[in-house]
Formats: structure tokens, sequence, C-alpha cells
């Protein structure tokens, strides 16, 4: 079964951790999808000579990394929200008790997770 594959070189993850593990990919943004959070867009650089590609998984590859509290609300717009969700590039933590903020904490997970040798 395969996790992913890169749609320029071929390149074949098996499996998410040997994708996350991968020192050839580099988290680089997030697309939000307000209506259905965990079908925003986790993106990752393929850093590879002769492929540069970005490669797009959907928010819910990942979200059961993250085991702490959901909140209901979402603090878009108000003086609470950082508007990190906005900016693509952005993938800083968020303070807010917003309904978005579950995935800004699964992004610091995808992030920091161990590169393998």
């Amino acid at each position: 079964m395969t996790f992913k594959k890169c749609t320029t070189c071929y390149h074949i993850w098996n499996d998410r951790d040997a994708f996350l593990s991968d020192p050839n990919l580099m988290l680089v943004g997030y697309q939000v999808n307000f209506k259905v959070l965990e079908a925003g867009l986790l993106l990752f650089q393929h850093d590879v000579v002769g492929c540069q590609t970005t490669l797009a998984l959907r928010a819910i590859q990942f979200t059961d990394l993250y085991d702490g509290p959901v909140f209901t609300e979402r603090k878009t717009g108000s003086e609470e929200c950082p508007t990190y969700c906005l900016y693509e590039e952005e993938l800083g933590k968020c303070t807010a008790t917003c309904e978005c903020a579950f995935v800004r904490e699964v992004l610091q997970i995808v992030k920091n997770w161990p590169k393998r040798a």
C-alpha cells in the first residue's frame, strides 16, 4: 500500500512515518478549509535533485497525531485571532481558543517530526 507518490519523480512513501521522516521533505505551507477543517491541505516541498515538487496532503491524514483539546468556536477575525490561517506560508502555533487551533497543533507535530539520517 502507498501512502503518497511524488507526482514529478514518482518516489513512493509506503507509510506516513516514512513520509514524515524523509529528510528531503519539508512542510512549507497550509491551505485552510474553513468549512471542513480536516479537508485543509498541508503542503510539503520534495527537495531532491531534479524534483522540487510541492505535494499536498489533506489535514485528516495527520489529525490523529494530536490528542489535545479541540475548541468548538471559531475566532477568525476576532481580536484573539493572530490570522495565521489566512497566510499559507505561516506555520506558527495559534494561541487562540479557536476551533482552527487544533490544526495549527498538528502543523507543529508534523513540522517537528524527527528526520532520519
